[in-house]
Parts: structure tokens; C-alpha cells; sequence
């Protein structure tokens, strides 16, 4: 059942627009895409045209630190 004092923007289940995304995390929306293109944050969903992030991977990005989601392997000497 659905709590009727909860609305859709804080629920666990809720869809972020790269607007909402830079305000939670301060910054500006180009630099959300740039940390999503690079691999630092959680990836979006695509809705047709639009990007989509669920609240819940952003609160437990941020919970963890906002550490690198993608990692990048070092190459070694050959």
C-alpha cells in the first residue's frame, strides 16, 4: 500500500530529470551529464529522448560518497 504522505518525488521508486539531479548535488546539469558520461555517477535511464535517474541510486551515490561508479583499469608495464 502507498503511503498517502509521500509524495512521488520522495519516493524510493521516483524518476530524477538531470535538473532535479544538479540540485540535489549542487552543481550545474552539463556537469551532471559530464559525471554520468564519464562513469563517476550512476547512469541515467533513457525514456525515448530523456534521461532519468532513480532517487534511490542517487541518494545511495551520495550516502556512499559520491565514489566513482565506472572503474578504469591501469595498464601495467609490458
Amino acid at each position: 500500500m502507498v503511503d498517502p504522505s509521500t509524495t512521488a518525488a520522495e519516493s524510493p521508486a521516483a524518476l530524477l530529470d538531470v535538473e532535479r539531479v544538479a540540485a540535489v548535488c549542487g552543481c550545474s546539469t552539463r556537469h551532471v551529464r559530464r559525471l554520468a558520461d564519464a562513469g563517476r555517477m550512476p547512469s541515467p535511464f533513457k525514456l525515448g529522448a530523456l534521461l532519468r535517474w532513480r532517487k534511490a541510486d542517487i541518494d545511495e551515490w551520495i550516502a556512499g560518497g559520491c565514489r566513482p561508479i565506472r572503474t578504469v583499469m591501469k595498464r601495467g608495464p609490458q
